[in-house]
């Protein structure tokens, strides 16, 4: 029995290995293929030294900028979602609670509605916003997946 476990946990651990690894060659390769179509691709074998050197230090700060670019704009609708999130859940739901116990919804007060029903959906609407976001920034940086 424990042998089986041992042997599915390595199993899904092997599938979850070459999942992560095939998607990452994914990604490397859709962007070497925007670079070339840009003409910013690898320099070619007749070229001399020196300027390939150039070229290669230039592509690679380009695409080191790009990916900064891509992280700062992901890092930034993350957090402003667990704003929102923490705003709701905690806020509203508890901190704010007693000031909104004035304002009446579905037969009891704002702070408790906000709490049981309310957050969960803003989180539904704040999972969706942030799927479609993401789709958008992936298609904006050519990391979007076809």
């Amino acid at each position: 029995m424990i042998l089986k476990r041992i042997l599915q946990k390595t199993a899904l651990a092997d599938w979850w290995s070459f999942a992560c690894h095939h998607t990452v060659l994914g990604i490397v390769e859709k962007r070497t293929d925007a670079l070339e179509e840009l003409g910013t691709g690898p320099p070619n074998e007749e070229a001399k030294e020196e300027p390939a050197m150039a070229d290669q230090s230039t592509n690679s700060a380009q695409a080191a900028e790009a990916d900064k670019g891509y992280w700062q704009a992901n890092l930034r609708l993350i957090y402003i979602s667990l704003v929102i999130w923490a705003l709701v859940s905690f806020g509203f739901g508890i901190l704010l609670r007693p000031l909104l116990s004035g304002i009446a919804v579905g037969g009891t007060d704002l702070g408790f509605w906000f709490a049981q029903q309310g957050s969960i959906l803003v989180f539904l609407v704040l999972i969706f916003n942030y799927a479609w976001r993401m789709n958008k920034l992936d298609a904006e940086h050519g990391v979007d997946e076809e």
